[in-house]
């Protein structure tokens, strides 16, 4: 029979090889053909129903599991929802109104380049393993060869195609908030497409893919923390120096147009993100409802530390801190939520509200750069959190953990795949600025930028009252 192609990756991320062999053994609908389905064949075959079908090569492929199926075609709505219109509202909200349609055409942009680039190239790059090398894969998937919609570990290749097409869309995406208000269109285009290319499908591969060298070293990421907000963190403040800060900054206020936009597009990456960690483990089972009811608990404990922080030294509570907050949440259990309880979400909730708080306010301030809404302040540092804190909080025996694995070894392992992963974005996120920059300039002049990238980008208006 045809040699399958391996979808079942970030399993993997969540519960280490081991824990993996394991489970599959005990569900053989989610992987190859196994001993067992051999000899049920030949129990078949021995009835004589059956006879004829005996060769291997009319032996039937793996059982499609239809509940996980539908489970991860949902999740992978929920994800792609993230982007249009959750962060794009998000972030458009925050934005002043002359740069409304901007940010919002940035989104959209990003969500058709990027399914190209998945089709062409993204997704065999990401996953294929043709290459011997850990780091990245080859081109023997390019424009989904060799995928098909009847096979498939559990779940259809293509069920698995899209799922990963819409992480690969939104950690650009992630990006777009460092930079809006100053950026020429054209050079966000490139430098995301070749930051996409050049950066995450490495890191996908490294971490996610069935001979990744992070995944064999052990690492453990479900959803992302390495993959999705540390690179795309660390893109975003490499991003934002290399531009400079926007006029002004920061001695004028920059207010946010539209709060209640911001708050609509908060809702929305939430909801979202049940799908983004509840389907990470490609299954409707109970390791998937953990992911979700941890999300859900870091979120609001996140939410609740950032507001309670802000009402005590400001003096009120505010609307943006409550939703940005709830946002480090959310980033930060992504990376864990395969391993820690409840109690285990509740100190990442914790931990990434204040952490993320302060790199927000105080490191922007003490450094000077224009991280205009916080991208590695709140992914970038909230990645970190939930990426390190899991070895301790995930560890079987340790509060509500269930990641087999000793705290001090996994430590150690996180750490390295972390910092690894995270020095090669920054220097390779800066060489790429340094050639979109001469290709085609990085920032708009300074009288479009004053106008608004609306009018003097798109000739536009996002408000015509």
């Amino acid at each position: 029979m045809k040699k399958l192609i391996p979808c079942i990756l970030l399993a993997l991320t969540s519960v280490g090889g081991t824990l993996w062999a394991d489970e599959t053994a005990d569900n053989p609908t989610t992987t190859e053909t196994t001993a067992t389905e051999e000899n049920t064949a030949g129990d078949e075959n021995s009835d004589g129903d059956d006879a004829g079908a005996t060769s291997e090569a009319d032996t039937p492929a793996p059982k499609i599991d239809s509940g996980d199926t539908a489970w991860i075609l949902t999740a992978s709505a929920l994800v792609l929802f993230m982007t249009i219109p959750g962060l794009s509202f998000f972030y458009a909200g925050l934005v002043r109104k002359k740069n409304v349609l901007s940010v919002l055409m940035h989104c959209f942009a990003l969500v058709c380049l990027m399914t190209v680039v998945w089709v062409a190239i993204g997704y065999s790059m990401a996953f294929s393993t043709d290459n011997e090398n850990g780091f990245i894969g080859g081109l023997s998937n390019a424009f989904a060869s060799g995928l098909t919609q009847d096979s498939g570990n559990g779940i259809p290749d293509f069920a698995f195609f899209i799922f990963q097409m819409t992480f690969f869309i939104i950690t650009p995406a992630l990006m777009v908030g460092a930079f809006v208000e100053r950026i020429k269109f054209s050079a966000m285009l490139w430098f995301t497409g070749l930051w996409a290319v050049i950066v995450y499908l490495p890191a996908c591969h490294s971490v996610w893919a069935e001979n990744g060298y992070f995944l064999k070293m052990g690492a453990v990421d479900l959803a992302g923390g390495i993959v999705v907000h540390i690179t795309a963190g660390l893109g975003a403040l490499v991003a934002c120096i290399v531009l400079g800060p926007r006029k002004g900054y920061p001695q004028a206020q920059m207010m946010p147009h539209n709060l209640p936009m911001t708050v609509a597009g908060t809702g929305m990456l939430w909801v979202g993100w049940f799908g983004f960690n509840g389907g990470s483990g490609l299954a409707a089972d109970g390791g998937g409802a953990t992911a979700i009811v941890v999300t859900q608990i870091s979120a609001a404990t996140a939410a609740l530390t950032w507001m309670f922080i802000e009402w005590m030294k400001n003096g009120k509570p505010t609307v943006l801190g409550i939703v940005t907050g709830s946002i480090a949440g959310l980033a930060a259990i992504t990376p864990a939520s395969g391993v820690v309880g409840p109690q285990g979400a509740l100190i990442i909730g914790l931990a990434s509200g204040f952490v993320c708080w302060y790199a927000s306010t105080a490191i922007k301030a003490k450094f000077g750069y224009d991280d205009s809404l916080d991208v590695f302040g709140v992914h970038g540092v909230g990645g970190i959190i939930g990426t390190l804190l899991l070895a301790f909080l995930g560890a079987s025996g340790t509060l509500d953990g269930r990641g087999d694995y000793e705290s001090g070894t996994q430590f150690a392992i996180q750490f390295k795949a972390a910092a690894a992963v995270g020095l090669y974005t920054l220097v390779a996120t800066w060489i790429i600025l340094k050639v979109v920059d001469a290709m085609v300039g990085l920032r708009v002049d300074e009288q479009d930028e004053t106008n608004g990238l609306d009018i003097s980008a798109h000739g536009e208006a996002g408000y015509n009252d």
